[in-house]
């Protein structure tokens, strides 16, 4: 009987520590870095999210987190759920009582994109704030992994990442040994806007065997003028459209080049529209849109005089 008993004791104390254990773990705090340099901590997986841009509302669903998402600003349009998702005002402005009577207890914004002045005001009510500004492709992977973290659905949102940063790779590995293109990726066309190196799209071009002409400009979003393009005389001009370049649909963005025949671009026919949805928000969707352009590429090295 004393064995017995003394075994009986041993298994509820093993079960005991199990139960303490599983206890700490499920009240351990939930810590990430953003994409501003801050930590960000949670007590437990946020329950009920908002999303201050378009590009995070579409990471929070890649995160598995798409069904807590209460709130999010205008043209948060993907994936088709997230149309539905109530609205809590735009980039330029944002109804803070609104957003307060969600009781969120987590909201997730665009550095940029969100006025300064009410992110004060949020601040001030103690909500926690994760920043989201990938620069760089794998910034993409790693804020879907650390939403993951934040929302507890670190294994979906992995997956997601890994196939994002797989897709990736596989056109950086198929576009490897291409001879360069170089490449002018008209932002805007009045006043004339492009990007330098510091930005997502642009590392895109270089997965793509593309040189990005204006990539040592200082400033991101540089405007420039139309003689320093046709000093660069690039092989291809890119431009974001609501649609993929067809060979029936105008572009009337990137008309004016026409006016100069001899830019290799035109004298090619190298004048190429990409999904803007595709290219502009950095989210899993931009491999479909360095896919795009990967052809494009392709198409303007076929073009080439023999």
């Amino acid at each position: 009987m004393g064995a017995l008993r003394t075994r009986m004791g041993g298994r509820m104390r093993l079960t005991l520590l199990a139960l303490l254990i599983a206890s700490a773990q499920a009240h351990a705090a939930l810590t990430v870095t953003d994409d501003s340099g801050a930590t960000v901590t949670l007590d437990q997986p946020a329950q009920r999210v908002v999303s201050f841009a378009p590009h995070v509302t579409e990471l929070l669903f890649a995160a598995g987190g798409g069904s807590r998402i209460v709130g999010a600003v205008s043209y948060s349009d993907y994936p088709k759920e997230a149309q539905s998702v109530p609205r809590v005002g735009d980039n330029k402005a944002l109804d803070l009582e609104r957003i307060a009577a969600l009781h969120p207890d987590l909201i997730v914004v665009w550095r940029h994109g969100s006025a300064e002045r009410q992110m004060d005001r949020l601040r001030a009510l103690g909500i926690p704030i994760f920043y989201s500004e990938p620069r760089h492709l794998a910034d993409i992977a790693s804020d879907i992994d650390k939403l993951g973290v934040l929302l507890g659905t670190e294994k979906s949102a992995h997956a997601a990442a890994s196939a994002f940063t797989n897709d990736i790779a596989r056109l950086r590995a198929r576009y490897a040994q291409q001879p360069s293109v170089s490449v002018f990726y008209q932002v805007w066309d009045d006043p004339l806007m492009t990007l330098n190196r510091d930005n997502v799209f642009s590392e895109v071009i270089g997965v793509c065997g593309g040189i990005n002409v204006f990539s040592a400009e200082k400033l991101r979003v540089p405007t420039i003028s139309t003689e320093a393009v046709l000093a660069a005389n690039p092989e291809a001009i890119v431009t974001a459209t609501p649609g993929a370049t067809q060979p029936d649909r105008p572009l009337p963005a990137l008309d004016r080049w026409k006016k100069w025949p001899s830019l290799t671009a035109v004298a090619r026919g190298n004048l190429f529209g990409i999904d803007g949805d595709l290219i502009n928000r950095p989210t899993p969707r931009l491999a479909q849109g360095a896919a795009r352009l990967c052809d494009d590429l392709q198409a303007a090295r076929e073009k080439r005089p023999k």
